[in-house]
């Protein structure tokens, strides 16, 4: 994770233990840290490695703390500036320039919701605290109510407009242009026929025609290949 207002570099136990650390390769490190909670945490002490980006290498010093977290390491301003870079939690991504390009890194929405869920799920806190009731509650509302969470457009069947709906953000004032139709070679044509079928068939989108504005289909793969 990249905390961006944060000074201090964190790593975890099981990125600590992945990477065969010892207390022995650890140097002193003696002031204590708040975690997210609010908890004081005593660190075990401090190892500078490097740590690569792309094509760049960054020598990055991590405290190591033997604290819960749902990530391997958090990364803070330091190793930002050093990289030249700019974040946006809002997108996921960093960017950063290398030699006369702009390099980008991108994070995954899918993990994210993921980790969120996990936190709610599994983390750890004192049965004795009133959080552990509101908790415990939380975590039984969301089994009771898990069919109503979807997590692609397929499962979002028949959405009502008047929930979310979306608008072709144009200028009213300007005359559309439609563009000339442009062939599609087979592989992306069935691609787009099998896209436009799904969601049809989950009620997310409708057919309807613009005789004088058009745009040909442009199919780009996912990280996944697909």
């Amino acid at each position: 994770m990249v905390d961006q207002g944060s000074g201090a570099k964190i790593m975890y136990p099981d990125l600590y233990r992945g990477l065969n650390l010892k207390l022995e390769d650890l140097t002193a490190y003696d002031s204590p840290l708040v975690s997210f909670d609010g908890k004081v945490v005593i660190p075990k002490g401090q190892i500078r490695l490097p740590m690569q980006a792309g094509s760049k290498v960054v020598e990055v010093d991590f405290i190591v703390v033997d604290a819960y977290s749902l990530y391997t390491a958090i990364e803070a301003r330091p190793w930002l500036h050093a990289l030249g870079a700019v974040s946006s939690t809002l997108h996921q991504k960093v960017k950063y320039p290398s030699g006369d390009q702009i390099v980008e890194l991108v994070g995954s929405q899918s993990i994210t919701r993921q980790c969120l869920m996990y936190a709610i799920l599994h983390q750890p806190v004192s049965e004795s605290s009133a959080f552990a009731k509101e908790k415990g509650e939380l975590v039984e509302f969301l089994k009771r109510n898990v069919d109503v969470f979807t997590w692609n457009a397929y499962e979002a069947l028949r959405v009502d407009p008047s929930f979310i709906c979306h608008h072709l953000n144009v200028n009213p004032s300007v005359t559309p242009k439609k563009l000339p139709p442009r062939r599609s070679s087979k592989d992306h044509s069935d691609v787009v026929k099998d896209e436009v079928i799904k969601l049809k068939q989950a009620g997310a989108i409708e057919e309807v025609f613009y005789p004088e504005w058009l745009a040909n289909t442009v199919v780009v793969k996912k990280k996944t290949g697909k």
